[in-house]
């Protein structure tokens, strides 16, 4: 598993996850130095959007965050997922499929997901976060059913 943050100003480095991942180690691992130190390079306005994901809203998570000053964002549970992150990872995904063949072991891979992240456009990513309005608009209108999203 990677993990990876975007905005429209920078992109974290793709951190690779071993094993499973739990709130403290997306605390220690993640949060305080990848994540704390990117909002804070974005300003005081910065907004963390993450999932509902088990480690993301453990009471150590919950905690860290609050004694960080992290603005998060209220997102509701079994909500639909409208995050940017993830069409950032299907274009990860076709990015590392069109320019390589099949990696050879977990190290090439790593290379290439890296390599792909650090080449995914900025207006890609900055189209996608600025969709976002529109996207929970669309949603809201649908009932929380299928959208052009």
């Amino acid at each position: 598993m990677v993990w990876g943050g975007i905005s429209t100003r920078l992109r974290t480095p793709l951190y690779h996850v071993v094993g499973n991942l739990t709130g403290v180690r997306y605390q220690n691992e993640i949060l305080q130095p990848l994540v704390v130190p990117a909002l804070q390079a974005i300003g005081p306005r910065a907004i963390l959007q993450d999932d509902n994901a088990p480690p993301h809203r453990s009471a150590a998570v919950n905690t860290f965050i609050q004694q960080a000053r992290v603005n998060r964002m209220l997102w509701p549970a079994n909500s639909p997922d409208l995050n940017p992150i993830e069409h950032t990872w299907d274009e990860l995904c076709r990015r590392v499929q069109q320019h390589h063949p099949p990696p050879a072991n977990l190290g090439q891979l790593l290379q290439w997901l890296q390599q792909e992240w650090n080449g995914v456009p900025r207006a890609f990513i900055c189209n996608l976060i600025h969709s976002m309005r529109q996207r929970c608009v669309e949603c809201l209108a649908h009932n929380g059913g299928h959208t052009r999203y």
